[in-house]
């Protein structure tokens, strides 16, 4: 990954941050046209230095930085726009997106569709949109981005389309097939996933079922070190 030449500012949020050193900080950005990379704020945390401010989460940055190496240096850092205010459940929900990206999202692999997917849904996070329906948005287009697509609207195994009446279940690496035994309480309904296809918000029991798919086609890919985001929110929560 080169450095932007001189003078040129790449679009860019940060995923996260925690001080380094006595006055610096150390982010992880996340650029349009360069990936994931971490970076140091020099003096970032200096006085009354107006970087530290502006670099924080959810806050779009013009950023230009230097050298070769894995930990980039930054330059200049002004805001890009206001910064998308996520507030109660909505901020948690920013989190975990960029959690997600942290631990999904290779270093310095650019993937310009992927920015714009977190971008807008940060947009809808901040504007009220409904939670469930924006997060499982994302996590499909994630997938998708990364090469793990979801297959929805047919069997795996047959091909044959999946009916709305029907019930499924998800087996990873395999993808949807007809359910055979099991509960409802195991299984999906053909109208979650055909609803989950069609990017429409599910509704009702579907939420939950919706929920638990995307748990389970993300967990081969997390490992099984727990979501901090996640475990944080349930215990706010109390769930």
């Amino acid at each position: 990954m080169s450095a932007p030449s001189a003078g040129h500012l790449e679009r860019c949020l940060l995923l996260h941050r925690r001080d380094f050193s006595n006055t610096s900080l150390l982010v992880e950005v996340f650029s349009a046209a360069h990936g994931r990379f971490p970076a140091v704020a020099k003096g970032a945390r200096r006085g009354r230095a107006p970087t530290a401010a502006l670099l924080q989460p959810f806050q779009p940055l013009w950023l230009a930085w230097s050298g070769r190496g894995e930990v980039r240096t930054l330059g200049k850092v002004e805001a890009a726009g206001a910064p998308l205010t996520l507030r109660g459940d909505a901020l948690y929900c920013g989190f975990y997106l960029n959690e997600l990206l942290m631990r999904l999202l290779a270093r310095q692999d650019p993937h310009e569709d992927l920015f714009a997917f977190y971008v807008a849904a940060l947009e809808d996070l901040a504007n009220g949109q409904g939670l469930d329906r924006v997060l499982r948005r994302f996590e499909l287009r994630l997938l998708q981005v990364l090469g793990y697509g979801l297959v929805l609207d047919r069997e795996a195994d047959t091909g044959r389309p999946v009916s709305p009446a029907g019930r499924y279940c998800y087996v990873p690496e395999r993808g949807i097939v007809a359910a055979i035994d099991g509960t409802p309480d195991e299984t999906l309904s053909g109208a979650t996933l055909l609803r989950l296809a069609a990017e429409e918000p599910p509704e009702g029991g579907q939420i939950r079922e919706a929920r638990r798919l995307l748990r389970a086609a993300l967990a081969p890919h997390l490992g099984p070190r727990p979501l901090a985001s996640r475990e944080f929110f349930r215990r706010v929560r109390g769930a």
